[in-house]
């Protein structure tokens, strides 16, 4: 059985409003990038967790749906998706309680058969069974 381990890491120092943090990823993509506060709640230039966690539940669920498609036999498929986050306020502290994706798809094959490959990628995708969250789709295929 496959097996296979990769890393993020942070760095944080100070309170949370006045302090700042950056953010790596084990490949160097990332590479202590800045993120804090005002980039996370207050809409200000930078990353914050939800939006890395979107882009890679948008690229995992790109992928699995890839690999469904290919076994299905349909081929010259593109697969463009975005995942929207929600965080909210839960008593004291925040909860994700939503990831939304969005996902315009193209292929030679059964529109039906496709749109229902993407519900099953949507459920299916590694990063979706992560979420303890409500995981929505807007599918467009053509």
């Amino acid at each position: 059985m496959a097996k296979f381990t990769r890393s993020g890491s942070a760095h944080w120092e100070g309170g949370l409003k006045d302090g700042k943090g950056k953010v790596s990823t084990e490949s160097g993509v990332l590479s202590d990038q800045p993120y804090g506060f005002n980039t996370r709640f207050e809409d200000k230039p930078g990353t914050n967790p939800e939006e890395l966690v979107g882009a890679a539940h948008a690229a995992c669920f790109s992928m699995a749906l890839s690999k469904m498609l290919e076994e299905a036999g349909i081929g010259n498929v593109s697969v463009e998706t975005s995942s929207k986050i929600t965080l909210e306020q839960d008593g004291e502290g925040f909860t994700v309680t939503k990831a939304h994706l969005t996902t315009k798809v193209a292929g030679d094959g059964d529109k039906a058969k496709i749109e229902d490959l993407a519900q099953q990628a949507k459920a299916g995708c590694p990063i979706s069974k992560l979420f303890n969250a409500d995981v929505t789709m807007d599918a467009t295929v053509g």
